[in-house]
């Protein structure tokens, strides 16, 4: 205890984190890096396998999850998101979706902010990609390399020096993303709305198989940890809530028996941006790529009544703000389609993070958009692009965004014998999802141990008291919403939503990080010999629960 009265942080996050790897796996990216680093790598958490066509087949890019998505809206959920569009027009002071827009010679009312994507300020294009390079060019073995030159093949013959092309088996991350349509690929995102992303088409072997090859790509390529030496390392889980008991259990056997980490220990997400962000109390909300999780803190233990679970994230305002365009009739001719052309998703997630905020009055841009109809040619057509306000206000209107549906995991899922849980946290039937939400399937099924309350329509001002958030402009509209749903007779002046400390897309890796230099959970670490061993059971002879249970036992313990 004196030493680290004494010790200087940078010093101390050198000495202990060399050989701490944090990994805090998201559905849309995977964030992993040494305790020692001041950010990780930011990896889209997905993997593309070459498939091998029959003659008669035409080549084509497979995506899993177009066979569960379902984002053809009903006549009856395209009539209530216009509703919703145009509640958020009101509040906003904008056109409503049957008003004529100015068209794009016109020039912009005095009231209108409009920012130019062509300016000299913004002329980086930073939705242009490029298709991948799908081809492994290797030279093959000389095997004449000791043969005398008179008996070689004859100039006739193949040379065998010559470049073959060869399919790349396996590509990973952005790389994955950006394949040819034409290309002959699976591609694959294990975990889809904070969950295992388990079909009839995706079975759970496949999607740790999948988890595995990822993250042991991403230590071996990105941080060079050779596999016979991760024994001299150890590994921090930092874990969204929505993960089941099974799925934790999963991912600790893939960190200590399948990669080889000596010991590992889990922190969760809500927890871990606590600390990231110097709190000991306060309500977290974490928005993510496909879900939002609310969590409140209070003396460094996360209460498990307060968490909430919402099925939306930062994907759902990108496909909102193509449909937006749309009914406006602004975005151009292109056969824009993110569910089955990841690389158009990319696209509209770089115009979402360049464009979109929230502010009162008409809010326009002019930009480049990219087309990616067709193999190696992208083409781009210059386009005005209009209420750019109204996607991100989904996070308080979700009736505005796109629904999603999925089907049920294999029945064979549930039976999970060996559980983690002792006391599994139960929610009323009342408030589970009914269909249309990315956690419909998981809800209906009574076997399913629900830990979190889940809800489809209602938004943050609701879900939360307090929170933080990178969307520009959401800040101060959740300060002056949350102030004024408080009951009167409650003594509270002030909501203040807390900027980030730190980038706000690595504050919970960064929380992981000063939880396990800090060593405050030293009995709550899991040895490998120990897991492969007793499973759930650790070596002091305690039933490992889940990440709630260990965080409140190592706070007790540093208290």
């Amino acid at each position: 205890m004196d030493y680290l009265k004494t010790v200087v942080p940078s010093q101390l996050m050198a000495e202990r984190g060399a050989n701490l790897v944090v990994i805090n796996p998201g559905s849309a990216n995977v964030r992993i890096g040494f305790a020692s680093q001041d950010v990780p790598f930011n990896i889209p958490h997905c993997i593309a396998r070459h498939i091998t066509q029959r003659k008669d087949d035409t080549p084509t890019l497979s995506v899993r999850d177009k066979v569960m998505l379902n984002c053809h809206a009903t006549p009856s959920q395209n009539a209530e998101r216009e509703r919703a569009y145009d509640i958020i027009a009101s509040l906003l002071k904008i056109p409503f979706l049957d008003e004529e827009m100015p068209s794009a010679n016109q020039a912009l009312p005095p009231k209108m902010g409009r920012v130019d994507a062509l300016s000299s300020q913004q002329n980086k294009d930073d939705s242009k990609f490029t298709w991948t390079d799908v081809m492994d060019r290797k030279r093959p073995v000389d095997k004449d390399a000791d043969v005398d030159p008179l008996q070689r093949s004859t100039p006739d013959d193949t040379e065998p020096n010559s470049e073959e092309n060869m399919y790349k088996e396996i590509i990973f991350g952005e790389d994955a993303l950006k394949i040819p349509p034409s290309e002959s690929y699976c591609l694959s995102h294990p975990i889809r709305r904070g969950h295992f992303n388990i079909s009839q088409d995706y079975s759970l072997h496949q999607v740790l198989e999948d988890l595995r090859t990822i993250w042991n790509w991403i230590l071996t390529e990105k941080l060079h940890i050779n596999p016979r030496d991760r024994h001299l390392y150890s590994a921090i889980l930092v874990l969204g809530e929505t993960f089941d008991n099974r799925e934790i259990k999963e991912m600790l056997s893939i960190v200590l028996c399948d990669l080889g980490f000596s010991t590992a220990v889990i922190h969760q997400e809500a927890l871990a941006a606590a600390f990231g962000n110097g709190l000991s109390t306060s309500c977290v909300v974490n928005i993510g790529a496909q879900v939002t999780q609310v969590v409140c803190v209070e003396d460094g233990v996360a209460l498990p009544h307060t968490a909430l679970a919402l099925p939306y994230g930062g994907d759902d305002i990108s496909r909102c703000l193509l449909w937006v365009q749309r009914r406006h009739h602004t975005w151009p001719n292109f056969q824009t389609d993110p569910v089955n052309k990841p690389i158009d998703m990319l696209m509209l997630n770089k115009l979402k993070e360049s464009y979109s905020q929230i502010r009162s009055g008409s809010f326009d841009a002019v930009s480049v958009v990219h087309s990616y109809e067709h193999e190696r040619s992208v083409g781009h057509q210059k386009a005005k692009l209009s209420a750019l306000n109204v996607p991100p206000m989904g996070l308080l209107y979700p009736r505005v965004l796109v629904p999603e549906e999925y089907p049920p995991p294999p029945r064979s899922w549930f039976q999970d014998y060996d559980d983690m849980l002792e006391d599994t946290w139960q929610t009323s039937d009342s408030l589970y999802s009914s269909g249309n939400g990315g956690f419909g399937m998981w809800d209906n099924y009574p076997m399913f141990p629900t830990r979190l309350k889940k809800f489809d329509n209602i938004g943050l001002v609701e879900a939360i008291v307090g929170g933080t958030a990178s969307t520009a402009g959401l800040a101060p509209v959740l300060e002056q919403r949350v102030l004024n749903t408080i009951p009167s007779n409650q003594p509270i002046e002030k909501a203040e939503v807390l900027q980030s400390r730190s980038y706000p897309l690595f504050v919970p890796w960064k929380g992981g990080v000063i939880l396990g230099v800090l060593d405050i959970g030293r009995d709550a670490w899991i040895h490998r010999e120990d897991w492969a061993k007793n499973g759930v059971h650790i070596g002091s002879g305690r039933k490992y629960r889940d990440s709630y249970f260990l965080q409140a036992q190592a706070m007790r313990e540093a208290a």
